[in-house]
């Protein structure tokens, strides 16, 4: 992973980003000597939100699960029904 200084980044700041569209690797910026941010290109940002949004799914079935808020298949698919017409 590339690391730039959030100094280098004010005055880099298009050839970086140029750098970041070409390669899609993150890069973590630094503010005196400390990691502050990563910089990330958009397809990259999205890819992980929308993986970020499956494992909150998955998070909350497993929490339904343990509290007993299950149905059979059959009421499964009677109730998702109306959304796959």
């Amino acid at each position: 992973m590339k690391t730039e200084l959030v100094t280098g980044l004010k005055r880099n700041a298009t050839e970086i980003l140029a750098d970041l569209s070409a390669d899609g690797e993150p890069i973590l910026i630094t503010q005196h000597g400390r990691p502050a941010a990563y910089l990330v290109d958009v397809e990259g940002y999205e890819r992980l939100q929308r993986k970020v949004g499956i494992l909150e799914i998955i998070a909350r079935g497993e929490e339904a699960v343990e509290d007993n808020r299950v149905v059979s298949h059959a009421e499964a698919k009677k109730r998702m029904a109306r959304y796959l017409r």
